[in-house]
């Protein structure tokens, strides 16, 4: 008989890591059937407000426009959990912080050359072969046309690529929001600029609040507003000043749309974008980041009912609600996270979603050590200066 594997210790880290992960995930997979469409198309949809796992929003999605050929819904992750468990890997091969040249180095190797099972596609491929245009970039610039990785996000469209996967950033910077900021930055400038690569910052940090004992809803968008620049902060101010008069998920769509609009360069039309959209500005954010935060503070932290916010705004609705659980998920810890949920979609995605969150608190464990230990060869130099006692 083999030996049992040893016991995993539940430190309040691999709780909040795993919340933080595994509720990214189940936000993806359940805003996954409803991205790209209104509220008013979803709710006639499907019969009112989406509460959980529903069929594609085309039943014909192999063939079905502008979707095809993905198969949303159904409980499938989407590329937003892929890129996010390729950036887990990396953390795991690194095993420390991550810079630009670890992205060129480690993550790029992963989209071209290893094959995994994609739920939306229903097939083992490369990830290459599922991600969007905006996260191609990184393969067009870094592998094939050789650019400095802290230049390579340059020209690539603006939009939440890069925000979409950093929660891994957060967990391994956790209860350092300052850091955790400065370290999806320098990743998302492989992929990345502008407000695309501050929201990626923003997000990390708010992840890295979000793991501190103690945190809360309110205490998330202050570290992000300590971080946030420009458009970007602008628009967390307006969404967080909006949402602060609203009561649940549901009343605050429209509220919330609202306070975003002057800083979306998408307009109101988000299949047909407008033409100034995803361009480089300093006046303007993503919506997704905001919005996910909007919907944090309105939930008061509570996973389901963020998500939920997140699914049902539609337009970016899988990155939107993925982004509010891993917030909320980091907050409450895995038991914030519906189980019947998590389990249903890792079954229907075949894609186990706790490793990833296992993984992190183990690398972030090291790396907090490794942190310790390069803080106290600093100190010693600097003392050994005369500058300190």
């Amino acid at each position: 008989m083999a030996a049992d594997a040893p016991a995993v210790t539940v430190t309040a880290l691999r709780d909040r890591s795993v919340g933080a992960l595994v509720g990214s995930a189940v936000g993806d997979a359940l805003g996954g059937a409803t991205e790209g469409w209104t509220t008013q198309q979803i709710t006639e949809r499907y019969g009112g407000y989406v509460t959980g796992i529903v069929p594609p929003f085309n039943e014909d999605w192999r063939t079905a426009r502008p979707i095809a050929p993905y198969h949303k819904g159904d409980g499938h992750i989407t590329d937003d959990t892929l890129m996010t468990h390729a950036l887990v890997d990396v953390y795991a091969h690194r095993r420390d912080h991550l810079d630009a040249y670890a992205i060129a180095e480690d993550l790029v190797p992963l989209l071209i050359g290893e094959r995994r099972w994609i739920p939306e596609l229903e097939a083992d491929a490369l990830l290459l072969q599922r991600i969007f245009l905006a996260e191609k970039w990184l393969v067009a610039r870094l592998h094939y046309g050789h650019v400095d990785p802290r230049d390579a996000g340059v020209g690539n469209i603006v939009n939440c690529g890069a925000a979409m996967y950093v929660a891994p950033v957060g967990v391994v910077n956790a209860a350092d929001p300052a850091g955790a900021y400065a370290e999806a930055v320098e990743i998302a400038s492989a992929h990345q600029s502008s407000y695309g690569r501050e929201a990626a910052g923003v997000l990390a940090a708010a992840v890295a609040e979000a793991m501190s004992d103690g945190a809360t809803a309110g205490s998330v968008v202050d570290a992000c507003l300590a971080v946030a620049r420009d458009g970007t902060r602008d628009a967390i101010e307006a969404v967080a000043e909006a949402a602060s008069g609203v009561g649940d998920w549901a009343a605050a769509i429209p509220v919330l749309r609202d306070a975003v609009r002057p800083f979306d360069t998408v307009g109101e039309h988000y299949r047909a974008p407008s033409m100034d959209a995803r361009r480089p500005s300093r006046t303007k954010s993503i919506e997704e980041l905001p919005v996910a935060l909007g919907m944090v503070l309105v939930a008061g932290g509570a996973f389901e009912p963020a998500v939920l916010g997140g699914v049902n705004y539609g337009r970016d609705a899988d990155s939107i609600a993925s982004m509010a659980g891993a917030v909320c998920g980091a907050l409450g810890g895995f038991s914030a996270v519906r189980a019947d949920w998590h389990e249903q979609i890792a079954e229907a995605s075949r894609t186990p979603l706790e490793p990833a969150g296992h993984t992190m608190a183990d690398v972030a464990t090291e790396v907090f050590a490794k942190d310790a230990e390069r803080c106290r060869v600093r100190e010693r130099r600097r003392l050994a200066l005369g500058g300190g006692r």
